[in-house]
């Protein structure tokens, strides 16, 4: 996927996540944004690597990968700013 593909997707990803995690997070909506584009790749990268799949394109399991690595960084998020 090309980079603006992977920036939709990322932000399509961190809304689903701030939804399924509500609750105040350091930063606000912006930093919300960026964890959600950081969970895509990171989603990506870590399903690649353990044999899950891939996000390699507009699907449902590429966004559901995506989904998770957005919620992973989002706690990391919220533990470290504590």
């Amino acid at each position: 996927m090309g980079i603006i593909a992977w920036i939709v997707f990322g932000l399509l990803a961190g809304i689903v996540a701030k939804l399924i995690m509500p609750g105040r997070d350091p930063g606000g909506m912006i930093i919300t944004m960026i964890i959600g584009i950081l969970g895509a790749i990171v989603g990506g990268w870590v399903g690649t690597a353990l044999g899950f799949g891939s996000v390699d394109g507009f699907n449902l399991g590429s966004f559901v990968i995506a989904v998770l690595g957005a919620i992973i960084l989002l706690g990391l998020y919220r533990i470290v700013k504590k």
